[in-house]
């Protein structure tokens, strides 16, 4: 993972390539997949997420529009709780789809209860106006999908939750010794 030392004069500096980076390049970077970190160059804290917020304001000036304007308005009311409020955010505009979808079978389907349109006709129209998120995609897809945007499966995490047992009793096994320790 590429580390990006930010100095006082604002200058981003990647160490892996030995040279001065721009925020349009560290947004490469992150488009070709490849993680980096950010620090400041004299404290060492993190700056990443203040510098991949910069990049979405700054691709938001040259793109106007970059982000709906309902998900910057709710990550900002949000506060600290923006996991769950990203995520009712983005499950608005879903809706919206849903809605719409749902007028436009209402529509054709008026249309062919007055005989304006045949039956293989309406059904023919919906499939192709429908939006995509009603489709729904085959397992295999989902799993290709997630696989690729690395995301665990539940094999993954219930290997995680053992490894976190096993943590857990050597804890306690190393607590209880320090203890007996004291004792004495």
């Amino acid at each position: 993972m590429p580390i990006i030392k930010r100095y006082p004069n604002r200058k981003l500096y990647d160490t892996e390539r030995k040279q001065y980076i721009t925020l349009e390049e560290i947004a490469g970077l992150i488009r070709r997949g490849e993680e980096i970190q950010v620090v400041d160059h004299a404290t060492g804290e993190d700056l990443t997420s203040l510098t991949l917020t910069q990049i979405i304001m700054e691709q938001e000036k040259k793109r106007s529009g970059f982000l709906p304007q309902a998900v910057l308005t709710g990550l900002i009311q949000s506060g600290g709780d923006t996991l769950g409020a990203l995520r009712h955010t983005l499950a608005a505009p879903l809706d919206l789809l849903r809605q719409v979808d749902d007028e436009i079978e209402r529509r054709i389907r008026n249309l062919i209860n007055r005989g304006e349109l045949a039956e293989e006709e309406g059904i023919r129209l919906r499939d192709k106006l429908l939006a995509p998120s009603r489709r729904q995609p085959s397992e295999q897809d989902l799993e290709r999908v997630l696989s690729e945007r690395g995301v665990p499966t539940q094999n993954d995490f219930q290997q995680m939750v053992k490894q976190l047992e096993v943590l857990a009793t050597k804890l306690e096994s190393v607590s209880e010794h320090t203890k007996s320790d004291k004792r004495l």
